[in-house]
């Protein structure tokens, strides 16, 4: 049996990455298995526990980081964040796919430990669209609201490090290219998707950064 690959999805806060992924694993969720995070933040109205999140206590996911038992770990703002190492593997090696969907710094620690990984960073169409979407899902004040658009502003100079950039405008249009995207590099068949590369779209990078610049100076 070949084994899966593994794929990294982030994406600035309120790019719609986690209604992209459960959209994903509706459709075509026989091909995947989504990795459950560890987190010490409280759950979100509507969210349970081994579903969206592990969520822990800081003592709790201290003592698995001095246990090795997570693949990468970040703390986020004021919370711990961490995917955990067994199912990964275990799922891997039965040949599914795994996607993680985590921040930008535990991506680039996945990618370290493991090379081969694919990394895929989703966004809105445009800075204000980011920034309309977060105040959408009124569940954060307008201070850490500015606080998010100013970090997006600083991940954007780490896309850089990612394969494929998705633009998330059309919910169905973007899953279907998440799928597509993944499934070729499954079969080692990447040019029907190279319009999604980081480095074919250098000037669509360049022009959101400007504008998270620009939200993040209150402008």
């Amino acid at each position: 049996m070949k084994k899966g690959i593994l794929v990294v999805v982030s994406g600035f806060s309120g790019s719609g990455k986690g209604t992209i992924m459960k959209r994903l694993m509706s459709k075509y969720g026989e091909n995947y298995s989504l990795s459950v995070s560890a987190t010490t933040r409280a759950p979100r109205p509507g969210e349970v526990h081994g579903v969206d999140y592990f969520y822990l206590t800081t003592e709790e996911f201290e003592r698995m980081i001095e246990q090795d038992q997570l693949i990468e770990y970040a703390k986020y703002v004021t919370n711990y964040y961490g995917t955990p190492k067994a199912y990964v593997e275990e799922q891997l090696n039965a040949g599914r796919n795994v996607i993680l969907e985590i921040e930008m710094q535990g991506a680039i620690k996945v990618k370290k430990k493991y090379p081969e990984t694919i990394l895929l960073f989703v966004t809105a169409p445009s800075a204000g669209e980011v920034k309309k979407r977060l105040i959408g899902r009124n569940t954060e004040s307008m201070e850490v609201i500015d606080a998010r658009m100013q970090r997006a502003y600083e991940e954007s100079y780490g896309l850089d490090d990612y394969d494929y950039l998705v633009i998330n405008d059309d919910l169905e249009d973007c899953v279907e290219c998440v799928n597509s995207i993944i499934m070729g590099e499954r079969m080692e068949d990447t040019e029907k998707n190279a319009g999604c590369r980081v480095s074919a779209n250098i000037d669509f990078i360049n022009n959101i950064r400007e504008e998270l610049l620009s939200f993040s100076k209150g402008v």
